[in-house]
């Protein structure tokens, strides 16, 4: 048992939060600007498969690109920011779809215009383990020398059958390919992991957390699976082919996992925020500050914390 650490002081949480981070890093909060690129997927477009992930809506991006720029989008963000906050850092935050999957020149030259926008700290960069071939890998190399760098890699879970079921097309082994190629070049990486997949089970879940503590992440994010209108996974939940967690019950597996993750590892995201105007359930993850809340109250409730139970 590891003596709990209350390092977090800032937040008042008992786990690394994101903002934790950025403040010791940056000295004041920081905000992602979301910028969409217009890329496809291999498991859409055919090259692996096509629908995407059975709770895919073709991404998650505030523009509906191409209709406006890189830039364009960037400087509405910038805009959108600084009304509520003031001129503050901000990372631009690569998001929907895969934003490794496009020739190298053209992710080039749409990373390098980011950079050169005043303010710009740093990017996040969300892909998939499989599209990161030599050349992508050379490129993100040469970022993460010239700024704060974070590739964002969808984890999900790490059991073979639930893939197969949520339609990743990438399997378990090729993601930790494409992981470890990235610590190789010791580029920041957060694995996003997805709680309450269909047959997924607490124990289930427990043994995905437990394994990417193995993998010693920069960050992860945890989130709810949210049943989202329109796709594959709304159609299996009004067939009832698979429930949803409580928020008990999702507070409880939260517990669980960050017991096992590393002090260090960044958590960048504990609850999701689903589109509530595509949301079909669970509902209660709508209400964010209820389930924030849920989590700190429980982990006072068992004096426990992140880390407690992790193994080097």
């Amino acid at each position: 048992m590891h003596e709990s650490p209350f390092k977090y002081t800032i937040d008042n949480k008992r786990y690394h939060t994101l903002n934790y981070h950025n403040r010791m890093k940056y000295g004041t909060k920081v905000f992602k600007a979301a910028i969409d690129c217009g890329f496809s997927c291999p498991n859409i477009d055919g090259t692996k498969g096509t629908g995407g992930c059975i709770f895919c809506d073709g991404g998650s991006g505030y523009f509906t690109a191409p209709a406006l720029s890189v830039t364009a989008q960037l400087e509405a963000e910038h805009e959108r920011i600084a009304a509520k906050q003031g001129e503050v850092p901000i990372i631009a935050y690569f998001q929907a779809n895969t934003n490794t999957y496009a020739p190298v020149d053209r992710l080039r030259e749409i990373y390098r215009s980011v950079l050169a926008y005043p303010y710009v700290k740093g990017i996040s960069i969300g892909t998939r383990a499989d599209c990161l071939d030599s050349e992508v890998l050379e490129l993100l190399g040469e970022l993460a020398e010239k700024t704060d760098l974070t590739v964002e890699l969808g984890l999900q879970t790490v059991h073979e059958d639930t893939l197969r079921l949520i339609n990743r097309c990438c399997s378990h082994e090729e993601f930790m390919d494409g992981y470890n190629e990235l610590k190789k070049l010791n580029i920041r990486t957060c694995l996003h992991i997805i709680n309450g997949l269909p047959d997924e089970t607490a124990e289930m879940m427990e043994e995905t957390a437990r394994q990417a503590a193995e993998m010693r992440p920069d960050g992860v994010k945890l989130q709810m699976l949210h049943v989202i209108r329109g796709t594959r996974l709304a159609e299996m939940y009004a067939e009832g082919r698979f429930s949803l967690l409580t928020r008990d019950e999702y507070i409880d597996i939260i517990i669980r996992q960050l017991e096992l993750l590393p002090p260090e590892t960044v958590i960048e995201r504990i609850t999701g925020d689903g589109d509530k105007s595509k949301l079909i359930a669970p509902m209660w993850s709508a209400d964010k500050i209820a389930v924030l809340g849920g989590i700190d109250k429980e982990l006072a409730r068992r004096d426990t914390w992140q880390g407690k139970k992790y193994d080097k």
